[in-house]
């Protein structure tokens, strides 16, 4: 019976997460990002799953991004790939890690795809800005990603930019001690307008990774004060209203597409990212399906 239970909320969980994930497959993904090209937005792709410790997983991994870049190039899409360490190689070791990266971001220069290297919990923080410096060095499309939840951050961005990498700035969606991150959304969102500031005005090439209205004005003031190459990045499925509005003013505009069979933790995480997402996510649904 509990069995049952648990497999009709899964079900009804996935109802609400097919907004923002493409599917279980890699089909789903490319058909999701050709729609982004088609509404005038570059694609971001993410095979979700982190935290693998099983060589066979990480290397099966590792081998459908390499299968995704050649079918964002053979299917002519407009897209990039997102990776997350702890899914190719860095819950067994860094060396692991830095290989298959290598691997899958070789692979994407062939095609001009860009590469983001996902930041996950701060207990990673320290090596994921390590290995991103490493392969920086010999890729130019590459970026990072910090996140304005963490304390540490501001000194982050600075060293960041003293080596002109190529950032993207989330609010961060993992479960932090009060010792390292913020704990209310007044000190985040705060945070966040911080280091956008400082991207605006110091920054190179970068992305606002943002649902959140207020901070997408702000950068849009900013943007008008500082010409940057900056884009937009949001998930799919999320602020769908806002989105053709930005690409019509000009604005570069990215949909961050996850998919894959581990889309449970994924969203679970998500949810509790923010209490507002929620709201999000229930104003897209509603938008998304009026006759």
């Amino acid at each position: 019976m509990e069995k049952q239970e648990s497999t009709l909320m899964e079900k009804v969980l996935f109802k609400i997460a097919k907004q923002w994930i493409a599917g279980d497959t890699m089909e789903d993904a490319l058909k999701s990002a050709r729609q982004a090209n088609i509404n005038g937005m570059g694609a971001i792709l993410n095979k979700l799953g982190e935290h693998m410790t099983s060589k066979a997983q990480v290397s099966q991994t590792v081998s459908d991004y390499l299968t995704l870049v050649s079918n964002l190039r053979r299917s002519k899409i407009s897209g990039g790939l997102s990776v997350k360490p702890t899914q190719v190689g860095l819950s067994i070791n860094t060396k692991e890690c830095l290989e298959n990266l290598d691997k899958i971001i070789e692979k994407a220069l062939q095609s001009q795809s860009f590469v983001w290297i996902d930041m996950e919990s701060s207990e990673h923080t320290d090596v994921t800005f390590k290995i991103y410096l490493n392969l920086f060095e010999k890729y130019e499309r590459l970026g990072v990603v910090i996140q304005s939840n963490l304390k540490r951050t501001q000194d982050d961005l600075k060293m960041l930019l003293e080596k002109c990498a190529k950032i993207r700035l989330v609010k961060g969606a993992y479960h932090e001690t009060p010792k390292n991150a913020y704990r209310t959304r007044h000190e985040v969102d705060e945070n966040y307008k911080k280091l956008m500031l400082t991207l605006f005005e110091q920054g190179n090439e970068f992305a606002i990774a943002t649902h959140d209205s207020k901070l997408i004005d702000l950068a849009i003031n900013l943007s008008k004060k500082h010409e940057k190459k900056f884009e937009f990045q949001m998930l799919k499925g999320i602020r769908d209203e806002i989105k053709p509005i930005l690409v019509k003013s000009g604005f570069l505009v990215s949909e961050y597409i996850p998919y894959g069979t581990n889309w449970l933790p994924y969203s679970i995480r998500r949810l509790r990212e923010r209490k507002r997402n929620i709201l999000l996510l229930g104003s897209s649904f509603i938008h998304s399906h009026r006759v």
